[in-house]
């Protein structure tokens, strides 16, 4: 043995020739944490002391390649000064550029994933082998950041500029054909034969068929492209890719300027260039939300599979109420692989749910995710059905009929007498509270809300609402469920509109003080889709439809009254009234016609301004910025009020219900880490400004003891 350590060994596996191999002890998977580097600092120093050595050849135990650098040590990593994250990024790529230097022919076998830092290992070596379904990329823009140990560097001059703008501004991972095609990779092999490959390329160099220096010049080198060439290349992908990324994404498009940067420089030189606009965007805010993200996600499926272990098998589903909403609950449960039974009480809905299963298959055969052998199977795991008759096998229920508390429960009261004893029951409300859902249920234990977003293919976010009487193996079994369905579960208690909705209506009702003091709805919009939304608040509730707006909104007045109870008339009340109840009836804010696509598309309907006017109480002409607080600040009160009443178990929760089901700025964190990010103090004073404008304005006590102490929600 070479050498020994609990992430890495090196040993000689024949006629001279050192196998490296990754297979970080206690981890699922190989990554670059602070123990991986440091041993692979002392693993090279020791390989570039061994003259005797012909070749090296790095591999890896784990089903993946390694998956990239340790994410839960970017917080302490990037909390330091500039200057220090430059030194540490230079002292790590003081190991690459080791390794690229090595005295002898160097391949790595690449037998599975191999993103970011662990893509940036097999760059530094001379060759690279992969397997057919592994996968390589530099996704690092994804968490506001761009490669850090050499990966600008190496790939901008391996796979050339317009490629590697293409990996890196895109972040996409790529398959091994794609890879093998631009140069990145210079064979695909079957995975047990990764290894004869590599050995087979060593010895290649050693007989002068190949020769490995030249190759590690052209990387160590200049882009080889003259001064007009680069211009073009990078001023055309900076524009294309900014208008693409858009302004809240800086990485993209600073990747590139680093790029353009380095382009005349050799390596070393052109490595310092790459960790200083690293460190740039590794301390910006977009770069601290998006890696709270990412790890907000991971302590989500943490959850799920702690949940997991406790959960009954769903090995046949069913859904009550086809049309729109059954017909993706029963598609997204058939694809992802647990048959479903799809029941209505008529034909026609259960055509109309058929018919939105089949119109979600056909677009995936369109895209080539799909043959279309793999959509009859699909099909057939859905089974229509008028009665209960196959009930008996039915391990979970999702009740999907009309959002009415009446209908709901003669319904579940009706499904329960006709599954088995253990069979779970969950309702798919966005409302309607779960203890008076389960107020005439037998088993009450057995019973639990699963809120599905609309629509459901496309929406991650799936609520599961907890009533006082559910039993942990229900919660279980149906995070369980979501999870197989491809979702992203989070638990929430009962209360009205749980998470989601509660939080979305203090936002709407910002939209409609906002209106009733005479700002133009239009302008709200645009100012909020700057501010990062998907979409502005009237084009929301647009989508959402005015009549759902209108019977939630009163949900949540009853609920909450004295801070979401409207006195008169309001905005969404007028559109209502006026039967302009947004895309489905193709009027409401805004009017709605056929693009050439057959896209429906917003265009302003001066009738909207006209039915507004008895509403519109004031003729301010409000600024961008008090715009923002007087939306953002309600939603965000109430988003600590669910997390002061227990309604969510954690600020990660919170952020990732509201990012996931309502589409808030992925790059603002989430709304408690916008707070963070404001500051406690400065946002409770922020608040206190509109404190006039009623209780949604007003910070809770505790919070303005968080304030006082100067605590955070993200330690």
């Amino acid at each position: 043995m070479i050498y020994e350590g609990k992430a890495i060994t090196v040993k000689e596996i024949e006629g001279g020739i050192a196998q490296l191999n990754f297979d970080l002890q206690g981890e699922s998977v190989n990554k670059f944490n602070r123990l991986t580097l440091e041993e692979l600092r002392n693993a090279t120093k020791i390989l570039t002391s061994r003259t005797d050595l012909k070749g090296l050849v790095v591999t890896s135990s784990k089903d993946s390649f390694i998956v990239g650098a340790d994410i839960t040590e970017f917080k302490d990593l990037f909390s330091g000064p500039e200057d220090e994250l430059v030194a540490n990024n230079l002292s790590a790529n003081e190991i690459f550029s080791a390794i690229e230097d090595l005295p002898f022919p160097t391949v790595t076998a690449i037998n599975g994933i191999a993103l970011g830092g662990g893509f940036e290992m097999c760059l530094a070596t001379d060759y690279r082998v992969m397997a057919p379904k592994a996968k390589v990329g530099l996704p690092e823009t994804k968490l506001g950041i761009f490669p850090g140990f050499g990966g600008t560097v190496r790939l901008s001059r391996l796979i050339g500029v317009d490629n590697a703008v293409e990996w890196i501004s895109g972040a996409t991972e790529n398959r091994a054909d794609v890879a093998l095609k631009v140069g990145a990779v210079d064979a695909i092999v079957e995975p047990d034969k990764l290894v004869d490959a590599a050995l087979s390329i060593i010895h290649q160099v050693n007989n002068g068929k190949l020769d490995n220096l030249a190759r590690r010049e052209e990387k160590k080198g200049k882009i080889k492209l003259n001064v007009m060439e680069s211009m073009m290349a990078f001023e055309i992908s900076k524009a294309f890719v900014g208008a693409k990324a858009g302004k809240n994404y800086p990485a993209p498009v600073e990747a590139i300027k680093v790029m353009q940067k380095h382009a005349g420089m050799t390596r070393d030189k052109a490595i310092e260039v790459e960790a200083k606009g690293f460190a740039k965007m590794a301390k910006t805010d977009v770069s601290a939300s998006l890696i709270g993200l990412f790890l907000n996600d991971q302590e989500l499926k943490h959850k799920a599979k702690r949940w997991a272990k406790d959960a009954a098998d769903v090995k046949l589903a069913a859904v009550l109420g086809a049309g729109i909403m059954g017909g993706g609950v029963a598609y997204q449960s058939a694809l992802k692989g647990t048959p479903i039974i799809m029941k209505d009480i008529n034909p026609e809905g259960i055509a109309l749910g058929l018919k939105e299963a089949k119109k979600l298959l056909l677009k995936r055969i369109d895209k080539g995710r799909m043959k279309p052998d793999q959509m009859a199977d699909v099909l057939n795991s859905i089974t229509p059905a008028l009665n209960y008759g196959d009930f008996k096998n039915v391990d979970l229920v999702v009740e999907a009929v009309v959002e009415n508390p009446k209908v709901k429960d003669t319904v579940l009261r009706e499904v329960e007498g006709q599954v088995r004893e253990d069979t779970i029951l969950t309702s798919n409300t966005s409302t309607i509270s779960i203890d008076l859902l389960a107020k005439n249920l037998k088993r009450p234990e057995n019973f639990c809300g699963m809120h599905f977003f609309n629509p459901v293919h496309m929406m991650p976010l799936v609520e599961v609402i907890r009533g006082k009487k559910t039993s942990d193996r229900a919660i279980a079994t149906t995070v369980a469920y979501a999870t197989a369905m491809g979702k992203t579960p989070v638990v929430v208690n009962d209360c009205p509109g749980f998470l989601v909705n509660r939080v979305l209506f203090p936002y709407f009702g910002g939209f409609i003080g906002l209106v009733r003091d005479g700002a133009d709805f239009q302008k709200v919009d645009k100012v909020m889709e700057k501010f990062g939304w998907p979409m502005g608040p009237a084009y929301l509730l647009d989508v959402v439809g005015m009549d759902t707006g209108k019977h939630a909104g009163e949900v949540m007045a009853e609920g909450f009254p004295d801070r979401m109870k409207h006195e008169g008339t309001t905005a969404i009340d007028v559109m209502f009234d006026n039967k302009r109840y947004g895309q489905k009836n193709e009027k409401g804010f805004y009017r709605y016609e056929l693009d050439r696509k057959g896209k429906q598309q917003k265009v302003v309907d001066e009738e909207s301004y006209k039915l507004l006017k008895p509403v519109v109480q004031g003729d301010k002409e409000f600024e961008d910025d008090e715009i923002i607080a007087r939306m953002m600040i309600p939603l965000c009160l109430e988003t600590v009020r669910c997390l002061e009443d227990g309604i969510v178990e954690s600020p990660a929760d919170a952020d990732m219900g509201l990012i996931y089901g309502i589409g808030f700025p992925p790059f603002r964190g989430g709304a408690l880490r916008y707070i963070d990010q404001i500051g406690v103090d400065k946002f409770v004073e922020l608040a206190d400004k509109y404190a006039d404008l009623g209780p949604l304005y007003q910070p809770t006590d505790k919070l303005r003891e968080m304030a006082k102490n100067g605590q955070t929600f993200f330690a």
